[in-house]
């Protein structure tokens, strides 16, 4: 079965997006291809067409009524269409550093569920993350970050993008064309949330969730150098 590696791409976080991909390249021992969910080749294709505006310099999504806080907010709902309902697919949050193989991840994948994730219970205090964006709160919070869509399950078929595009993106984000049991749990290492996740854990995804090690205020939090030097390594 063909395998492909999603990550979400946002022009104020291209630091991350090369960490993401370059520690994700770097253990990977099969040839899985790893590419970038870019918004603007994706409105090229006609594959997205939200209508968004920008109010006090934020993206806000006009169907959700609500803030964006990266541009690939409901793009990432594409996936299953993109690989045309053929194969596993990892989704995966640009804000993120792997420490293991992927291929790990791909084996875990149940032909019975639609869709794997971490099942967070995340409900964050603080009002803002990252960059200044609006910390929004909605239910089943960080359980799309990491995302393996088993794209031939028969309930994917209904992410359409004439779905994708009209719903509310917190439906599309509690998996609203999914019944529960067709959504599969991973083991919470797969997408360790830094500063929320027990420190007990050994993380195979480190999701720098709140913001990355470059971003003011973020320096030294959990697997801060870690990050950095997988930074090193992209730019030698």
């Amino acid at each position: 079965m063909k395998r492909s590696i999603h990550i979400g791409f946002d022009p104020r976080e291209a630091d991350a997006f090369a960490v993401a991909r370059q520690s994700i390249q770097r253990r990977l021992t099969q040839p899985i291809p790893v590419q970038g969910l870019v918004l603007s080749d994706l409105v090229a294709k006609k594959y997205y067409w939200r209508p968004t505006s920008r109010r006090d310099g934020r993206l806000w999504d006009e169907i959700s009524e609500a803030p964006m806080a990266t541009e690939f907010a409901c793009s990432r709902f594409l996936i299953p269409h993109l690989e045309g309902y053929d194969g596993l697919a990892l989704f995966m949050d640009c804000d993120m550093l792997v420490r293991t193989n992927l291929t790990r991840l791909f084996k875990l994948s149940d032909p019975a569920k639609a869709v794997m994730v971490v099942k967070h219970d995340h409900q964050p205090t603080a009002a803002t993350k990252m960059d200044g964006q609006l910390q929004t709160r909605y239910a089943r919070k960080n359980w799309s970050s990491v995302m393996l869509f088993n794209c031939r399950h028969p309930s994917n078929r209904a992410l359409t993008p004439d779905l994708v595009n009209s719903v509310p993106g917190r439906d599309l984000h509690a998996f609203c064309w999914l019944k529960d049991e067709e959504i599969g749990e991973l083991d919470q290492s797969w997408n360790y949330l830094v500063g929320h996740s027990s420190p007990e854990i050994e993380p195979d995804i480190v999701h720098f969730t709140d913001g990355v090690p470059s971003m003011a205020g973020y320096q030294d939090c959990e697997y801060a150098q870690e990050w950095r030097d997988e930074l090193e390594w992209w730019a030698a």
